[in-house]
């Protein structure tokens, strides 16, 4: 039977910890994979809603998000990765962490962007801590998806869009959504 000693347990510890901080993902080309989707969701985006081609332009800023993944039974939850682009060029990448709860039930994935058609909006964004609030009802099929209810995201000086929805969920909730500033 081998025993485990303090100072063995200590250095145990203190090698996992220096063995995860090796991956923090500098270097790790998650910055192009996350490009990579973000051009492919612009794209999309335009196509389909062409509208956005001249929002965007107007726009100071856009957060483009290609894939939130929200799952949901009484209690609920979502992350996903994008970029914020300034004039068409990636200045910053965020995560998007959403927490839920209320009646609800089933997993989607879908996407969303954030227009901050004003300087200021952009710049209270990129300073503040990111959170935006909503009780929202919604539904999601493969084939439409809606939203009723308003977020503090869709009031002037930002537009909220919501697309693609693949999956199935219903339900009244309470929620919150906070975006972090990331290094991939």
């Amino acid at each position: 039977m081998v025993g485990l000693s303090r100072r063995g347990l200590l250095a145990g510890m203190g090698s996992t910890a220096l063995l995860a901080a090796c991956s923090n993902g500098i270097g790790s080309g998650g910055g192009a994979q996350i490009d990579a989707r973000v051009d492919a969701t612009q794209a999309f985006l335009e196509e389909r809603y062409p509208g956005t081609r001249d929002l965007a332009a107007r726009s100071a800023g856009v957060l483009y998000m290609p894939l939130i993944t929200e799952a949901g039974f009484g209690i609920g939850g979502a992350y996903g990765r994008g970029a914020l682009r300034i004039q068409g060029a990636t200045v910053d990448y965020y995560s998007a962490t959403k927490a839920s709860i209320g009646f609800q039930i089933g997993a989607q994935q879908y996407a969303h962007a954030l227009f901050f058609t004003t300087p200021q909006a952009l710049e209270e964004f990129r300073r503040s801590p990111g959170w935006a609030a909503s009780a929202d009802i919604r539904y999601a099929t493969p084939d439409q998806g809606a939203s009723i209810g308003k977020e503090t995201t869709e009031l002037d000086p930002v537009v909220a869009l919501v697309f693609g929805q693949q999956g199935l969920i219903a339900g009244a909730t309470l929620s919150g959504v906070k975006y972090t500033r990331i290094i991939p």
